[in-house]
């Protein structure tokens, strides 16, 4: 018996990778820097040992599982390697790993997240399921059939696995410290899907997604007619979003989903497919689409007083217009306040037109300082290169957030990939001191 120890265990793939080590019955360590981060709550609570790092953490007969983040040069690593241990990456290991279940990636620059975790709850009602989930979540169970994981097309990464399945929810142009423009991205995917074994299953309401080619069936879903799976009769209640699925013209089934937003349809209408594809019964897969929870820092509300306050991922102009319509249709008759973080300079240069168009949606805007990425900390641009585009626009402070006390019966929106819940811990702090 080996011990997993995984150096950058607070990493939301890794600490998911770790729980289903653990769940597995294997046994798991890890190092990270001593920061707090919201990963590691799910690893305290199962008792996996967090480390601070240090090159006295490797041991002999340890297998070593290395975070993508960290470089060889890592104290750890160099360690590792000086004892002849086996070193493997994060997206390596889990490759490999993959080869044990009937595997679905579920892959896209948007919607991956929520996919998964909706895709883990629906097939884990009707088989056992292990999942690992871009959210840090992550949870192994024993004689799986399935594994269902977020893949991740950041630098390529994605191209580690040969999954069963995937899921393809959209292509878009997210990562521009990376790839070089959109055709790029479409190149990474389409070498993707040559590497799917079984189907894939693709939005084909998105142009980039119209064009992939593959050795296996890929099965379309979306709203437009072409598509094999189509929604129609679209209902939204303050329950939820109700629809009928149409296979290949044909009527399927009503399903209903407790979330808002076109986007939330298409995520559900890709489970749908799936789960079609491979026989599961149709009635366990209606139900288990309406008791979904949710994925954290997805849409994750919180009432205060008058006020609905939502901490959500969103930190590409696409996403955050399908917050600030999910937050429309579930809240129609509230003001809807965004409070952004935009998150690396890259990324904030790149999109800053789309930006101010996506977030103009909203009935009022705040602006927090660019949070850099550990790979640029600073740039030419400024927050306020922002907010010039974006008219009645201000700045907020997090040491005074109580401007935000004068919108009652608001929904605020606090959008980020960055540090942005500290501004929505700052703003609860400041009302429960009221």
């Amino acid at each position: 018996m080996t011990v997993y120890h995984f150096v950058g265990i607070k990493g939301s793939g890794m600490s998911a990778l770790a729980q289903v080590l653990y769940d597995l019955k294997l046994e798991v360590q890890g190092s990270d820097y001593e920061k707090q981060f919201f990963t590691q709550i799910a690893l305290e609570k199962a008792g996996i040992t967090i480390l601070p790092f240090s090159e006295e953490n490797i041991k002999p007969g340890m297998t070593v599982i290395a975070g993508n983040a960290f470089p060889d040069t890592h104290p750890e690593i160099t360690r590792a390697t000086e004892l002849g241990l086996p070193i493997v990456r994060y997206h390596r290991f889990l490759g490999d790993f993959l080869k044990n279940f009937t595997s679905v990636a579920v892959t896209g620059a948007h919607g991956k997240t929520s996919t998964t975790g909706l895709l883990a709850h629906v097939m884990g009602g009707v088989k056992p399921t292990s999942y690992l989930i871009g959210d840090g979540t992550g949870n192994g169970v024993e004689q799986s059939e399935y594994f269902v994981f977020e893949a991740c097309e950041y630098r390529r990464h994605f191209l580690s696995y040969y999954p069963d399945y995937a899921i393809m929810t959209n292509i878009d142009f997210d990562h521009p410290d990376y790839y070089a423009n959109i055709e790029d991205v479409f190149d990474a995917f389409q070498t993707m899907a040559l590497q799917v074994n079984k189907g894939i299953i693709a939005c084909g309401d998105d142009e980039q997604l119209q064009s992939i080619q593959a050795k296996v069936p890929v099965i379309l879903y979306g709203f437009a007619e072409e598509n094999d799976f189509q929604a129609k009769n679209i209902s939204v209640t303050e329950e939820g979003t109700t629809f009928d699925v149409y296979v290949r013209n044909t009527f399927y089934e009503t399903f209903t989903i407790p979330t808002f937003g076109k986007h939330s349809v298409l995520n559900a209408l890709g489970v749908i497919a799936l789960c079609k594809y491979e026989r599961l019964d149709t009635e366990i897969v209606k139900a288990r689409l309406k008791t979904f929870g949710g994925v954290k820092r997805r849409f994750t509300e919180k009432e205060i007083g008058s006020q609905i306050l939502i901490d959500d991922y969103a930190h590409h102009p696409t996403e955050i217009t399908a917050t600030i319509d999910s937050a429309r249709q579930k809240y129609p008759n509230r003001e809807i306040v965004a409070v952004f973080q935009p998150h690396t300079f890259t990324r904030t240069q790149t999109f800053i037109t789309q930006f101010a168009d996506s977030l103009n949606l909203a009935d009022k805007v705040y602006l927090c300082d660019i949070f850099g990425s550990a790979r640029e900390n600073q740039g030419k641009l400024s927050i306020e290169d922002l907010q010039e585009k974006i008219p009645g626009a201000k700045l907020l402070e997090e040491d005074e957030t109580s401007v935000l006390q004068q919108h009652e019966n608001s929904v605020i929106l606090f959008m980020g990939a960055g540090d942005i819940q500290k501004f929505q811990v700052a703003y609860e702090q400041l009302l429960q001191v009221k």
